[in-house]
Order: structure tokens, then C-alpha cells, then sequence
């Protein structure tokens, strides 16, 4: 039976590895530990887990553990009863509850506290819990996966992740590799984003020339196939022409593939008879930086009102800013539109 991907699009050696693995993990019921940076894609990789498990018809329960404040998660993971703190005006479940008999997808837990490490160590060699405020230890049928952009064994040996739990969540490690590890990946991903991209907004279909693939292969991607998505978009919206060469490119893509940006990335000397204020005439004022570009605004906000007559729709226009925002800058500086 064919591997369902859940979108991950890729078929590079290193990501081919990736999917042999995830052949024979995803029918059992082993708990697997997904690594890797940041914006990889390690949740459609955990989908994709559970898609192809015996598991895929019941629920699928992720929770990103470094999103939700330490004091508050352990209720988004086990539930309270009513009355169990200030707020709990009711009972509720928690995330385990919903995933029972699914898989429950624990997302950056190297950011969980050590405290609460404990728990998550009892459900999985016990499988089961308590709620918060609760006596009633339930029992629980759930599938966990776990992912973390750090490495967890460097956690361990500096205390601030459970050894216990380390070897007990990495029963089938799992790597997702950056995306400069990957290849002709790079063009592949740009293309299907491109391609989305311009289908949403009713663009014509757009390609990307021979030399602009070439930086977008070299190119670091720091931020990895998530950096790329939002790349990809800008261009869709920012690009006029059809086809996006190397100077629709920003210019830390040049610099960061060796070579000069075009004059057009650089910035653009002062136009004739106009003199860009110095250090000195900060000094001569007797001024630091802030209190200096807070003055030279402020003259620039009254010269704008005064052009257009009080009307700041017009001023507004004038500055390229929001109404909204023009009226905030003339109230905190106090300055009249009569």
C-alpha cells in the first residue's frame, strides 16, 4: 500500500530515508521523537505518522508546548475539574481525553518544564493521568509523538530535560533535514508554493528562470521550508513580470550566494540639493538619536497638516501612513489641526 505524504513534497535522497522510515514506524503504536530546525515541517511528518497508522480514523490531537504558558499547560494537557484554580468555572477535558484512541502530537517539548516532564512520563509508561484539581486516575489509549528543534541528549546532560523521559519518548528517532540539505527539493517546494500562490490570487503562472533557481539552490534558508512558503508569496504579489530572475531576488540572497547585488537592491543616493541630517547636527542640537528623529518628525507632521489645510485624510496621504496612525502621531506630540 502506497505511503500517504499528507503534502510533504520532496524526493531528494535525505528525505527518501525519511519516508522509509516512516513506512515501517507509522502501523505500529512505538512512540517516535521527530528532530529537526526549526520550520522543517516536522508536524506534517507527525500527520503523515498517523495517516498511515491503524489509528488515522480517530482523532489526530496536536499541542505546541512551547506556545502555551507553563503555569496553564498542564491543564491543556490533562484537563481540570471545576474549581481546581480561579478560573475553572467548569470541567474540562484535555488534550490526552480528545486523542484517545488517536495520536497525540507533542510539539517542541523541550520547552515543557521539568515538573510537568514527570506527568508526561507517567502516562507513558502507565497510560494514565489525573486531571488538574482531580482524585480520579483515568486511563488512556493514545499514541504519542513528539518533536523538538533542540537536542534533547544536550538538554539532559545540562538538567534541564528528564533523562527517563528522553530514552522513553526515543524509541524510533526520527530527522527531518534542513532544506539546504535537500537539494533540488529547493526548486521543487518554490514551484508548488509559486504555483498555490498565484492560484489564489488569479495570477497567471509564473516560472522561475535557470539562474534564479541556481541562488535559490544556494541559498542557506535559514528559516527552512517555511522561510521559502513566505518567500514564495512575496514574489507572487511583488513580481511584474512572469518569469522571476536573479534581480527580483532580495539582496541577501546575493550576498549570502557571493555576489554583488544589482544597483537596484542598493540603497539610492540622496537626489540633488538635498542634504541628509549628520551626527553633527544631532550634536549641535544637543540631542541623543531618539529625542533627534522624534523632532525631526514632528516638523515633518506639522509641515504635512499645514499642506493640506488640517484635513488629514489628505496629510495622511501625503506621508503614505494610515489616518488611524497620523491622528495617534499628533496626539503624542500634542499637536494642534486647527
Amino acid at each position: 500500500m502506497a505511503l500517504d505524504l499528507s503534502g510533504i513534497i520532496g524526493d531528494s535522497p535525505v528525505l527518501a530515508e525519511v519516508y522509509r522510515v516512516l513506512e515501517k514506524v507509522a502501523p505500529t503504536d512505538s512512540t517516535v521523537l521527530v528532530s529537526g530546525e526549526s520550520g522543517t515541517g516536522k508536524e506534517l511528518l507527525v500527520r503523515a505518522l498517523h495517516i498511515n497508522s491503524k489509528r488515522k480514523s480517530k482523532p489526530f490531537v496536536p499541542i505546541n508546548c512551547g506556545a502555551i504558558p507553563r503555569e496553564l499547560l498542564e491543564s491543556e494537557l490533562f484537563g481540570h475539574e471545576k474549581g481546581a484554580f480561579t478560573h475553572a468555572i467548569r470541567t474540562r477535558p484535555g488534550r490526552f481525553e480528545l486523542a484517545d484512541g488517536g495520536t497525540i502530537f507533542l510539539d517542541e517539548i523541550g520547552e515543557m518544564d521539568l515538573s510537568l516532564q514527570v506527568k508526561i512520563l507517567r502516562v507513558l509508561q502507565e497510560h494514565e493521568f489525573e486531571r488538574v484539581g482531580g482524585t480520579v486516575i483515568k486511563q488512556i489509549d493514545v499514541r504519542v509523538v513528539a518533536a523538538t528543534n533542540r537536542n534533547l541528549e544536550e538538554e539532559v546532560s545540562m538538567g534541564r530535560f528528564r533523562e527517563d523521559l528522553f530514552y522513553r519518548l526515543n524509541v524510533i528517532p526520527m530527522h527531518l533535514p534542513p532544506l539546504r540539505e535537500r537539494g533540488m527539493d529547493v526548486i521543487l517546494l518554490a514551484e508548488h508554493f509559486l504555483n498555490r500562490f498565484c492560484a489564489n490570487k488569479a495570477r497567471k503562472r509564473m516560472r522561475i528562470s535557470p539562474e534564479a533557481r541556481d541562488m535559490l539552490m544556494n541559498y542557506g534558508w535559514q528559516g527552512n521550508v517555511r522561510e521559502l512558503e513566505n518567500f514564495m508569496e512575496r514574489l507572487s504579489i511583488l513580481c511584474d513580470g512572469e518569469t522571476i530572475t536573479p534581480e527580483d531576488l532580495p539582496s541577501k540572497i546575493w550576498t549570502d550566494v557571493g555576489k554583488e547585488p544589482p544597483r537596484k537592491h542598493l540603497p539610492q543616493a540622496a537626489p540633488a540639493g538635498f542634504s541628509w541630517p549628520r551626527l553633527r547636527d544631532m550634536e549641535d542640537k544637543g540631542m541623543v538619536l531618539k529625542d533627534f528623529i522624534e523632532d525631526i518628525e514632528g516638523r515633518i507632521l506639522v509641515e504635512a497638516m499645514e499642506q493640506a489645510e488640517g484635513v488629514k485624510n489628505r496629510a495622511a496621504e501625503l506621508l503614505g501612513i494610515k489616518r488611524t496612525t497620523l491622528i495617534e502621531k499628533l496626539k503624542k506630540r500634542k499637536i494642534s489641526d486647527d
